[in-house]
């Protein structure tokens, strides 16, 4: 170890405990760690106050976590990525830190961010450290036989159990409590205005305590039971993870080592309930190298690009009907009602709600891909992106386009006793269970449910017929 300081950059990995770049910059020298304040950029990226205000709490947490190391939290505030490498640089100069540690991110903003950050320490003759942290393999070094990027998940997910070993795999201990630096004391963390945010901090710590937690939980309760319950909504089956990996308060290797350890240290066989939550993690990854080598999906732009010509409806009434939850499907009101008190939704229904508006509705799915990252506490845009452009029928290992999900019969095989639909659409607890899912005219007049927006056979053809136009 050296006498130098390093600066620890944390973004989307706020966390001590396995924490590639932090663990690196703590064998060279004492730490002082900075976060970077950026909700106008954050917000231009689509981030909606329920992530935000789970950002802060995080933040608050690292904080406490650092402090208890002797390492000193600095805030940068800006309104833009832009202002961001001169003032890093004026920080490590202030602070003379000699190198600049942190964690690769692969969104095309966030590429290009770093780029200049490097760029502008190297000019300056500051050293930049960069680590692979969020995946197990930096985009570009897992590719096809003919060494392109991998556009569909099953042989990408093959490739990545074939080449995973134990330097991916391996956990980085936190480091030990360094002596204090009498000269640099934490900044006060901005305040922030949680008043728009839905979410529960209840149901919601923020901090890598809360996600060890969860995960054991999950673990010890659900996780064997994963494949037979994961897609009904009204049942706690999933790990409920996703908010916590998106911003890095536990790291995917803590995920799937855990799996693993529980699954007789199999990956891709033995218990297929943990076989298939491993997979999940590994989709996430998949995603991550799909905006590096594919950086069109960054910008508002389908994958398939044959399918930049559909045309798409533009009814402002409709699309509010669907962000409302008042589209007379049940389980489709259930799920977008769940989404905007939430601030979370069932992975299941994100497809089945993805699906109802780009096919039921032909309304543009990055209008609803824009919708639920402004809402979702676990927004992140691969898997956001991902996940509507599947249900689109224009991304990658997408939907075929005549696979278009029936609401009710959704409805009716994963919330077979209309638990979900009331407690999300209390108009109809009442209703007897076998109308819930399609309440007759008679009903809804009763209860004041809406009519169907639109009648699935015909809609489905619309949508046929849109898809078919575009060959």
């Amino acid at each position: 170890m050296t006498t130098e300081r390093q600066l620890v950059w944390f973004r989307t990995d706020l966390r001590c405990e396995d924490n590639t770049a932090f663990h690196h910059a703590s064998k060279r020298g004492p730490v002082i760690a900075v976060i970077c304040w950026t909700p106008a950029q954050w917000r231009a990226h689509g981030h909606g106050d329920n992530k935000l205000d789970f950002w802060h709490r995080g933040v608050k947490a690292l904080a406490e976590q650092l402090d208890s190391l002797n390492i000193p939290l600095r805030i940068i505030e800006a309104d833009t990525f832009d202002t961001l490498p001169a003032r890093l640089l004026e920080l490590s100069e202030t602070l003379n830190c000699q190198a600049l540690h942190f964690n690769d991110e692969y969104g095309i903003n966030e590429v290009r961010r770093d780029r200049s950050v490097s760029e502008q320490f190297h000019d300056h003759q500051r050293e930049v450290h960069r680590y692979t942290d969020q995946v197990a393999f930096a985009p570009g070094t897992l590719l096809t036989g003919d060494g392109r990027y991998y556009s569909v998940f099953t042989p990408f997910y093959k490739s990545w159990l074939k080449n995973i070993g134990a330097d991916q795999l391996q956990q980085l201990e936190m480091p030990d409590a360094q002596s204090a630096l009498s000269d640099v004391s934490s900044d006060a963390l901005p305040e922030f205005d949680t008043s728009r945010a839905v979410i529960n901090a209840d149901d919601w710590p923020a901090g890598e305590e809360a996600a060890q937690t969860r995960l054991e939980r999950f673990l010890q309760k659900r996780a064997h039971h994963y494949d037979e319950g994961r897609d009904f909504p009204a049942m706690e089956a999933t790990s409920g993870l996703s908010a916590w990996l998106a911003l890095g308060m536990i790291s995917w290797r803590q995920c799937v080592n855990a799996a693993a350890a529980r699954n007789g240290g199999h990956l891709g066989d033995g218990d297929s309930n943990l076989q298939s939550w491993i997979s999940e993690i590994v989709w996430r990854e998949f995603y991550q190298h799909v905006l590096v080598g594919f950086p069109r999906v960054n910008c508002h732009q389908p994958f398939q690009e044959h399918t930049k010509a559909m045309v798409w409806r533009n009814s402002e009434e409709d699309f509010q009907r669907w962000c409302e939850g008042n589209t007379g499907y049940p389980l489709v009101d259930a799920a977008m009602r769940q989404l905007i008190t939430t601030g979370w939704m069932h992975n299941r229904l994100r497809m089945v709600t993805a699906m109802f508006l780009s096919k039921h509705l032909l309304i543009d799915w990055r209008r609803g891909e824009a919708f639920f990252l402004e809402h979702l506490v676990d927004g992140e845009l691969g898997a956001n992106n991902g996940g509507w452009q599947w249900a689109a029928s224009t991304g990658t290992d997408a939907s075929p386009y005549f696979r278009i999900f029936n609401p009710t019969t959704q409805s009716r095989r994963f919330d077979p006793e209309g638990t979900f639909i009331a407690e999300f659409v209390p108009e109809l607890a009442s209703v007897d269970v076998k109308k819930r899912h399609d309440p007759d005219a008679s009903l809804r007049q009763q209860t004041g449910y809406p009519v169907a927006m639109v009648d699935h056979r015909a809609a489905r053809q619309r949508a046929l017929d849109a898809f078919k136009a575009l060959s």
